[in-house]
Order: structure tokens, then C-alpha cells, then sequence
């Protein structure tokens, strides 16, 4: 009896033991869930849509259903299911460039307006880039100084192409000459060229335009020489930088087919290339992320979503399912990288 009864009393200290060592692992490990379970991401892409935006759009024919259905409750639970902390709200194309003068002037004010009351009434949660109408430059510098000095926005907002001109164009140089010299931050959002509206009848202009006039405007604004001359700008642009990754041999080689253009890039196109940032929103796969993360370091790619047209947990998921980043480098993406950007949003 001996020797079985000491046996059974092995067994239960041995369970014993391990019960406490369950339970207090479970303690120890309690901080670590929770701080995991905090919000921490940063959404550098995500649209809303006030009032007066839906109006002009039901009023002007145009617009999709997830944009004029947007409400602040419909992007809160979107953000609380990932773990989003912030986004940084914009509005999507077509801004008001189907609009001008005074009409745009103030439909910019409004939303503007619209996106600060946001901001305070939900202390954190969100940040914003403030529409402006680039097309009327003086309206333009107007609208920057509201939104920089009075509404306190994180920054800029500007689209890819405004009458099939892009960013790179003569006639913007004023409003660029004044990010500049703020040192903005400015976010951009592609949008259709007027030369391809309807260009293949089978084809949505999104599936393939946006992604184009992105690539349009990145090289507008390298070799138009913007990017040498005003160093200050800090540019995000969309969707992994739309079709460069893949174009990158015509923008290496462009400056020794091109004489014109390499004054532009004294130190290589590639060089402007990794300067830039460039947000996960709708290319969180494997074959986007590879090539990106090829081109430019991880410290330049940050997190998007582009809700409501994708949800921000497409996007948490689709970043660990393909492979690519370490556990370390999806933090940087997801909130390191943007914190540089918006040291701000570390309170």
C-alpha cells in the first residue's frame, strides 16, 4: 500500500503543481492579452462621408452605395473588430473635382468642419487629411491655412490627377511651394483621368485606372523634379503605389532614355522612390506586399484600409496570412511607421 499511496501522492503534486504553474502563467501572461487586445493600429486610408458630401453627391449623380451609406457608428465597430486605435479620415474620389469656385470652396469647409467635430467628439479615434480644391489655387492655400491652423487636421488630401493634370503640374506649384514650407503631411487617393473614363466598357474605372493614375502621379512628381525641390513634403500615397513596383525598370531607366530627366534624380529614381510612404489598402496580398517591400524598406508602408469598400479586418488578416513581414515588421506597419508620421497619436 505503501508504495502505491506515496505513488498517488507524487501524482497529485505533481498536478498540483502544475495547476499552480497554469494559473500562474495565466496571471503573468494577463497584461500581455490585454495590452495585445488595445487598439493599436493606425488607418492612414479610410473615407467618411459628412452630410453635406452625400447631398452634393445624390445632387450630381454620382457616388457608390458603401460611400453614401458611411455613418461614424459603421466605421467605429469596422475599427473596434480590428483593433484599429486611429484612422485618419479623407474623403474618396471625387473630392470636388466635379465641381468649382466658390461650390467647392465651401463644400471643402463643410467636410472639413465635419471631420474636426468628429475628432472631438471621439478623443483618439480619429485623425484627418482636409480636402482642398487644387484646381483654384487661392481657394487652395485658403483652405490649407483652415485646416492646418484652425481645425488642427493631420493634413492633406489631395487627389492623383485634378483635369488630367497630376501632381507633379506647373500650375500647383504655389500650393506645393506651401506644403513645403509646412512640412505637411499629405496623403493622396486615386482617381479616374478624364483621358480614361469608360475607356474599356467591360471594366469599372477602378479596377485598373486607379492603380495607373497612381503611377502617374509618383512619376509626375519625381520627374517633373517636385520631389528634388521640395524635400519637406511627406507623401503617402495608396495602394502599395499603384502599378510601380511593377513599372520599376521604366522608372530606373527613364533618367538615361530621357536626358531632360535626370537633373530630377541626381541620386537615381530610386532613391525618390524610398523617400516616399505607400498604405496596405486593397493590396494586403502577397504578391503586392513582395514587391513593394523589395523596392522600399518596411519603415515606409503603413497600414490602410479603404472602409468602407474593405473592411479593416480583410486587411489585419490578409497582412499575417501572406507571409511576408515578421511579427516586429507588421507592428511598424500597422502603427510604427505612422506614430513617425504622427508622433501625436502616441497619447
Amino acid at each position: 500500500m505503501a508504495p502505491a499511496s506515496g505513488g498517488m501522492l507524487g501524482r497529485r503534486d505533481v498536478l498540483a503543481a502544475f495547476a499552480a504553474t497554469v494559473v500562474a502563467g495565466a496571471i503573468k501572461s494577463a497584461p500581455a492579452r490585454d495590452a495585445e487586445s488595445r487598439p493599436q493600429r493606425i488607418d492612414v486610408h479610410h473615407h467618411l462621408s459628412p452630410p453635406a458630401y452625400i447631398a452634393a453627391a445624390n445632387a450630381n449623380n454620382f457616388g457608390e452605395g458603401p460611400m453614401k451609406s458611411w455613418t461614424v457608428g459603421k466605421s467605429l465597430d469596422d475599427m473596434d473588430k480590428a483593433g484599429v486605435a486611429t484612422a485618419l479620415l479623407s474623403i474618396t474620389t471625387p473630392g470636388v473635382n466635379f465641381t468649382s469656385r466658390e461650390p467647392a470652396r465651401t463644400l471643402s469647409r463643410e467636410c472639413n468642419e465635419y471631420a474636426a467635430k468628429l475628432i472631438a467628439d471621439h478623443p483618439g479615434r480619429f485623425g484627418s487629411f482636409a480636402m482642398v480644391p487644387l484646381t483654384d489655387i487661392d481657394g487652395a492655400l485658403r483652405e490649407i491655412e483652415y485646416a492646418l491652423d484652425t481645425l488642427k487636421a493631420d493634413g492633406i488630401g489631395l487627389l492623383t490627377s485634378y483635369d488630367d493634370k497630376w501632381l507633379g503640374h506647373p500650375s500647383f506649384l504655389p500650393v506645393m511651394e506651401e506644403l513645403n514650407r509646412r512640412k505637411a503631411l499629405v496623403y493622396t487617393h486615386p482617381t479616374t483621368a478624364n483621358c480614361c473614363v469608360n475607356l474599356v466598357k467591360t471594366l469599372q474605372p477602378v479596377m485598373i485606372e486607379f492603380g495607373t493614375d497612381t503611377t502617374r502621379t509618383i512619376a509626375d512628381i519625381i520627374f517633373s523634379g517636385n520631389a528634388l525641390k521640395f524635400r519637406d513634403i511627406r507623401w503617402i500615397f495608396s495602394h502599395a503605389g499603384g502599378t510601380m513596383p511593377m513599372l520599376l525598370d521604366r522608372f530606373v531607366r527613364n533618367p538615361f532614355l530621357d536626358p531632360n530627366a535626370k537633373p530630377a534624380v541626381p541620386d537615381g529614381t530610386l532613391a525618390e522612390l524610398r523617400r516616399f510612404y505607400y498604405d496596405t489598402a486593397q493590396t494586403s496580398n502577397k504578391a503586392a506586399m513582395s514587391a513593394l517591400s523589395a523596392i522600399v524598406p518596411v519603415s515606409q508602408i503603413v497600414f490602410g484600409t479603404d472602409f468602407p469598400y474593405r473592411t479593416s479586418i480583410d486587411h489585419v488578416n490578409a497582412l499575417r496570412d501572406c507571409g511576408v513581414f515578421s511579427d516586429a515588421q507588421l507592428a511598424d506597419i500597422e502603427r510604427g511607421n505612422a506614430l513617425k508620421l504622427l508622433p501625436r497619436l502616441a497619447a
